[in-house]
């Protein structure tokens, strides 16, 4: 594996994009799962895969998210430059415009209806992209906007490895959720609706990040937020601006529950997988 840090950034710069190489580098913390991100001055960021199964996602943002941003009603990342392999990194990576805010905290925003509907507000227009050509729900959007199908032996593993120590009503949630598929035209999804890709600024949605498993097919991934994140009155919200009938609303809380499956099967006293079991099992 190798080191993606500072030096390396530095490396890449130099000798790709010379003129940014004099700009100070550094990190953004936390730094991500399947990338890495680093600062270039105050303008620019740097993003590199943080293992070959992301490298897709450079050339799907490059190429996409220039035809997604002008129909949104915040922001998104723009990127400016694509670099290649090179300096010891294996991947291509690129470079884009910095967005201010903040992520997204439980605290701040989770109980929020104003929040819940910007962002709801958010999905509807990405849903109303036209996506002719988009990339397809399948192995590269790792399966979001896909039948949850491909995740049903995984959750079944899961729910009998857990057995008596999690309600019977988990597998009910996730059994209503794989009987209905998306019936209308495949849409636009952005496929990673989470608190870390959800920035904030006074209080309000100040942009959506991180298109790397975006794609078009069914938007039910999207819609797993409600239980992970959102509270109370924020929930309801969020699902009335949605405009989504209710099989696909159920077939949300079916990603949101095989997230909590899979997370609890790897460490079953993990916190926020047991707060989204008990918003699940409470509707």
């Amino acid at each position: 594996m190798v080191d993606i840090d500072v030096s390396l950034v530095q490396r890449l710069l130099a000798s790709q994009f010379p003129a940014w190489a004099s700009i100070t580098v550094r990190p953004v913390l936390p730094g991500g799962v399947d990338n890495r991100t680093f600062r270039i001055g105050d303008d620019l960021a740097v993003r590199l895969p943080s293992h070959p199964g992301y490298e897709s996602q450079v050339a799907k943002e490059a190429t996409w998210l220039p035809t997604i941003a002008p129909h949104l009603p915040v922001p998104i990342p723009v990127v400016v430059a694509t670099g290649v392999p090179g300096s010891g990194f294996p991947s291509p990576w690129s470079i884009r415009r910095w967005i201010d805010g903040e992520v997204a905290h439980h605290a701040g925003v989770a109980a929020s209806v104003p929040f819940a509907r910007d962002l709801a507000a958010v999905l509807r227009a990405l849903r109303s992209v036209d996506a002719t050509g988009g990339p397809e729900a399948g192995p590269e959007t790792w399966y979001r906007g896909a039948p949850l199908e491909h995740y049903d032996e995984e959750s079944r593993r899961a729910l009998a490895v857990l057995g008596a120590r999690i309600p019977s009503g988990a597998e009910h949630i996730w059994e209503r959720a794989l009987v209905s598929t998306w019936r209308g035209p495949a849409v636009w999804f952005h496929g990673d609706v989470a608190s870390g890709n959800l920035l904030v600024h006074r209080g309000r949605l100040a942009a959506l990040i991180d298109f790397g498993v975006c794609g078009v097919g069914d938007p039910a991934c999207d819609v797993a937020l409600a239980w992970t994140f959102l509270r109370g009155r924020a929930r309801a919200a969020f699902l009335d601006d949605l405009h989504l009938d209710a099989d696909t609303v159920d077939r949300g809380r079916g990603w949101a529950m095989w997230r909590v499956l899979w997370s609890l099967e790897a460490d079953f006293n993990d916190v926020l997988a047991t707060a989204t079991l008990r918003e699940l099992l409470a509707g």
